[in-house]
């Protein structure tokens, strides 16, 4: 009996038009996506927090350079797991054997508070898995069906909301965990859902048939590696013949460089969004909404995920009605996730619906009564007297500077030009300079200084410090300290915590996390992916070059909204309170633009490309790829000495300027590179 799809005889069975076995796919591949942006979404985040705060107090430089080195490395792996699976593995060993490896490196980043050597070993597994696993379960989609055509691109753009459904939910659920409760919960959690993931996938393999299977050979590895070695070598021979005899070849294969250069524009200021971008919505984005306002953002925030996660759950009932009589193990692991993933949306809805501001009473470091706003979601009336956690701040502090020539010091508060308290001042005694790392920061010593300083009661305090490079102090000096307070509230006592009593009850508020802006990219690609793809299906359809300028254009454009809106934060600041406006502005023209590169990209290298040579120009995609997320970390280490010397504005119209400007060479260059196409569209 001839079968319409690859695969099982169950793989037969329809979901929504298409074969079971691609949402088996769907959802594992959801899951994967859940744990990687999850993780990502939390990386920088959780490097640059303060060591009170649990994090482990990094410079944004380092930080950044690091998220730029995994960003990049993610790109490059899959190379080499897609060509491990191809000749030893088979795909579907791959996919599980990839998993299992980042099922591990999300639970040693899980245990990042134990040693800092879990946390590289973490983001090492995650580099690796990620190699094995995401090439070639793309692989297994694509040999579902037996044809090419429609059909086959409608699975592809399923298989790829499932990519998104993921991005979305793994930001959301891992960026708010982290965040507000604790990093190693976030990491934890990735891990979580990328095992769910795996084991549905190991115990409903069999759906596939013979697909992805291990491929039958004879030869050793060596034998293999070497043989390829050769093939490799002659293809790369006859490449170049065959550009320097064919214009036709040799103009399509120019083609292919140019969109791998100008891909790199692209992706070089897209990826921003879990460095620069992360840095700005942490430190310099007013994410403290109250009243109508936190009103509005609740309702949204439940609609945009209520929603979504109500269409994936009717999607796994609908699998379930296929599938559960031959593989109900697996679907009663998929319905688990969906058990858990229910219960933390529905938690914290309810835990933002229940978030309430309350001005608290509480002595400070010099034993002065001072009055703060806290948040929290448990109830409190008038004069209850509770715990709260206070995180001191300290840093040196220089008046001559032109961000602090306006404040002055009144009985040690340090008081701004409106004369509001903007923290305490102190001289402090260097009693010793130490070099030694950072925690984490192996590679790299700073200079500690050890400072000594008495407070109003007449205590005598101390306080480690990290030196800035250009910083000249020695042994003995007298510096001056700056230090700034938040409180947060907790339920149980301990050593840093002090009791406060509440002495009014203010508005409903809510924190929007840091971490939250980044869903904006996978929502707003739900929102317009199907009116782009309707775009494209008409007349209306540009040709490439102009669908990359358009796409570069956009990502430049989105940093002009960022640049405008940091146009007044001063030289330096290294905290500011700019409307979230700017950043939901940069998302929604940087996802518009990813929508308009995304289908030019890997798309035209196959069509350009001579059908022997198809692997090696995806490898040089891959590598252009992986250059753009290593320099796009570089340049985002930058952002301090940049924003010191000229303002954070300056910094984002970088972003603005070069890919913009990028996207109008291509367009200069749309006729010439569409005659160099010969015909391909």
């Amino acid at each position: 009996m001839e079968f319409k799809y690859g695969g099982s005889e169950t793989n037969q069975k329809t979901v929504l038009g298409h074969p079971s076995g691609l949402f088996v796919l769907f959802f594992t591949e959801m899951w994967e996506r859940f744990s990687y942006y999850g993780m990502r979404a939390l990386l920088v985040l959780f490097l640059t927090s303060s060591l009170l705060n649990e994090g482990w107090g990094w410079e944004r430089a380092d930080a950044t350079i690091l998220y730029g080195w995994y960003i990049g490395l993610v790109y490059l792996t899959p190379i080499i797991g897609g060509y491990i699976a191809d000749k030893f593995l088979g795909f579907r060993n791959a996919v599980i054997l990839g998993a299992f490896i980042m099922t591990l490196g999300h639970a040693s980043m899980a245990l990042e508070g134990t040693t800092h050597w879990f946390f590289y070993a973490g983001l090492t597994l995650l580099i690796i898995g990620n190699g094995l696993f995401k090439p070639n379960i793309s692989s297994i989609v694509g040999q579902l069906y037996k044809t090419q055509g429609e059909e086959k691109d409608a699975g592809y753009t399923i298989f790829y909301m499932g990519i998104n459904a993921g991005s979305f939910l793994g930001i959301l659920l891992c960026g708010y965990l982290g965040e507000k409760i604790g990093w190693h919960y976030g990491f934890g959690l990735a891990g979580v859902f990328m095992f769910i993931g795996m084991v549905q996938f190991y115990l409903a393999q069999k759906i596939f048939g013979k697909i992805g299977l291990k491929p039958n050979t004879n030869k050793s590895i060596e034998e293999t590696i070497e043989d390829d070695a050769e093939k490799l070598e002659d293809n790369v021979e006859e490449l170049v013949e065959g550009v320097s005899k064919s214009r036709v070849i040799s103009d399509r294969m120019i083609v292919i460089g140019i969109f791998a250069l100008f891909t790199t524009f692209f992706w070089w200021a897209f990826e921003q969004a879990g460095g620069s971008m992360t840095i700005f919505a942490g430190d310099y984005t007013q994410r403290v909404l109250e009243g109508s306002s936190a009103t509005a953002f609740k309702i949204i925030n439940s609609v945009i995920v209520i929603i979504p996660l109500g269409i994936i759950t009717y999607v796994l009932s609908l699998l379930f009605k296929k599938t559960f009589s031959k593989y109900s193990t697996a679907n009663i692991v998929l319905a688990s996730s969906f058990v858990i993933v229910w219960a933390l949306v529905i938690w914290m809805l309810q835990n933002d619906y229940k978030t309430t501001s309350y001005a608290v009473a509480y002595s400070d470091v010099n034993n002065v009564e001072k009055v703060k706003e806290i948040r929290t979601s448990d109830p409190l009336t008038v004069g209850d007297v509770i715990n709260v956690k206070v995180n001191n701040k300290y840093e040196f502090y220089n008046p001559a500077d032109s961000l602090n020539l306006a404040n002055t010091v009144k009985d040690g508060n340090l008081l701004n030009e409106d004369k509001n308290a903007i923290g305490y001042f102190f001289n402090a005694k260097i009693t010793d300079l130490k070099e030694e790392s950072a925690k984490g920061l192996f590679w790299k010593d700073n200079t500690y200084a050890s400072l000594a300083f008495e407070n109003q009661k007449n205590e005598v305090l101390k306080q480690k410090l990290a030196l800035s490079r250009d910083t000249t102090f020695t042994a003995g000096s007298v510096v001056q300290l700056k230090l700034t307070q938040n409180l947060g509230y907790v339920a149980e006592a301990s050593e840093d915590t002090v009791t406060a009593k509440v002495t009014e009850v203010k508005s409903s508020q809510v924190e929007v996390s840091a971490s939250w802006f980044s869903v904006l990219n996978s929502l707003f690609i739900i929102v317009f992916a199907s009116l782009f793809s309707k775009i494209w299906q008409s007349k209306y359809n540009p040709s490439g070059p102009v669908k990359f300028a358009l796409g570069l254009i956009l990502v430049g454009v989105g940093f002009a909204a960022l640049a405008y809106g940091s146009s007044g934060i001063p030289e330096g600041a290294k905290t500011a309170s700019v409307s979230m406006v700017w950043l939901v502005l940069a998302y929604l023209f940087h996802t518009l633009g990813e929508l308009c590169v995304s289908p030019v990209g890997l798309s035209y290298v196959s069509k350009l490309a001579p059908v022997k040579f198809v692997g090696i120009m995806f490898g040089i995609w891959f590598i252009a790829n992986f250059l753009a997320g290593v320099i796009g970390g570089w340049t985002a280490s930058y952002i301090d000495p940049i924003s010191e010397k000229y303002g954070l504005s300056t910094f984002f119209l970088i972003f603005t300027l070069i890919p913009a400007g990028a996207g109008v060479i291509m367009l200069l260059l749309n006729g010439k590179i569409k005659k160099m196409m010969h015909g391909i569209k």
